[in-house]
């Protein structure tokens, strides 16, 4: 499942929802707003994502996902607009019945998510701004 959100995300509600008897391992990761980028002070972000060019995308990493680990579960929850330091902006929250599986299948949500997901982030910096694209694993 895939939730894009102007509004604060609440972790504990995405976790609940993926909540199975059967699962020994749940992973809940969350990426923040950092203050700072390339030596440079971010003073805020601003994400914009469309829900008709991300769903597909979305559908598609779950789909692999459950093809490789079957019995997880995943809920993935991105913000848009803008946010301060320390703000929540993407909450992934993954079980599974084994916690190899967990931290697998976790790692593997995220590094797709930022190589296919088409979220763009702008860093707001005390001189300026600028546009990032999803990179790949290290980029952010």
């Amino acid at each position: 499942m895939f939730v894009l959100s102007a509004e604060p995300l609440d972790v504990a509600e995405l976790r609940s929802r993926i909540a199975d008897g059967g699962h020994g391992a749940v992973l809940v990761f969350e990426g923040v707003a950092r203050d700072n980028f390339e030596g440079r002070p971010v003073s805020g972000l601003e994400y914009e994502a469309y829900p008709q060019l991300c769903d597909p995308v979305m559908e598609r990493i779950e789909a692999e996902m459950v093809e490789r680990w079957p019995r997880a579960r995943l809920i993935v929850a991105h913000r848009t607009g803008r946010l301060a330091i320390g703000d929540v902006s993407l909450v992934i929250a993954l079980g599974t019945p084994h916690r190899g599986a967990c931290y697998e299948a976790s790692r593997f949500v995220i590094e797709a998510i930022k190589e296919r997901l088409p979220v763009w982030k702008k860093e707001l910096y005390a001189d300026g701004q600028a546009w990032k694209a999803n990179q790949g694993p290290e980029a952010g």
